[in-house]
């Protein structure tokens, strides 16, 4: 479909909120739920996230491309798929749909809606997984649009599902999930004077993945620019 300016700004606001909203209220719940169990916990933070990207990216990424995050509209901006105005407009109903997002899951949960969070997620060990989770995201998104567009939903929730836990961060990746998260002192909370080096490694890191899939994903001199075959298209 060819959607309107507003309706893709509105699809990043919304799907940004969603994204949000399950992200601290699954958080909640699963705090409340777990006994003091962390390891259970992020179990129950994880699963509701990577499954809500995926329906979230299958439903609006016909519509706005379903960016939900600063770090990949930079790099489609940066690629040219974007406009400079439209990707700042993106961001800004980014991180507005995120922090409406923390304050739905706020009162849902009987919690004060307006928070700073106390939770130190601080060190070059975080920086550095916020790197290393954000290359990996862009990296994904760009190498599977290239494979098979119809899996990116797919292949970005099992790639967040998995970050959770393969990184020290629990790999956020994303610079308005980061600023939404400095607002809510719930167990997916981020200090707000931690906010600023895990942005900065965010966008680092998507820009550098950009570089990289540029390269490394472009045709061979002399070959075809279609995509490689896969197992299924053999068969």
């Amino acid at each position: 479909m060819t959607a309107s300016p507003s309706q893709r700004l509105a699809a990043e606001f919304i799907g940004t909120a969603f994204l949000l909203a399950t992200v601290v209220g699954s958080g909640i719940m699963a705090e409340n739920l777990a006994g003091g169990n962390v390891a259970l916990a992020l179990l129950g933070n994880t699963i509701p996230t990577g499954a809500i990207l995926v329906v979230l990216i299958t439903m609006l990424g016909p519509i706005s491309g379903a960016h939900f995050n600063p770090a990949v509209t930079l790099v489609f901006a940066v690629r040219r798929e974007i406009s400079a105005r439209e990707s700042a407009l993106f961001v800004l109903c980014q991180v507005a749909g995120g922090l409406i997002g923390v304050w739905v899951a706020h009162v849902m949960f009987g919690e004060p809606v307006f928070q700073f969070s106390q939770k130190v997620r601080s060190g070059g060990a975080q920086w550095f997984s916020e790197g290393v989770a954000t290359f990996g995201l862009v990296f994904t998104i760009l190498a599977t649009i290239r494979a098979r567009e119809s899996a990116v939903a797919m292949a970005v929730g099992l790639y967040i599902t998995a970050a959770y836990w393969f990184t020290a961060s629990t790999s956020f990746a994303n610079p308005a999930v980061t600023i939404a998260r400095g607002f809510s002192d719930t167990f997916a909370g981020i200090r707000p004077e931690d906010v600023v080096p895990f942005l900065l490694a965010q966008c680092i890191a998507a820009l550098l993945a950009g570089a990289f899939c540029k390269w490394l994903l472009r045709p061979a001199p002399g070959s075809m620019s279609e995509p490689i075959p896969t197992q299924e298209t053999r068969s």
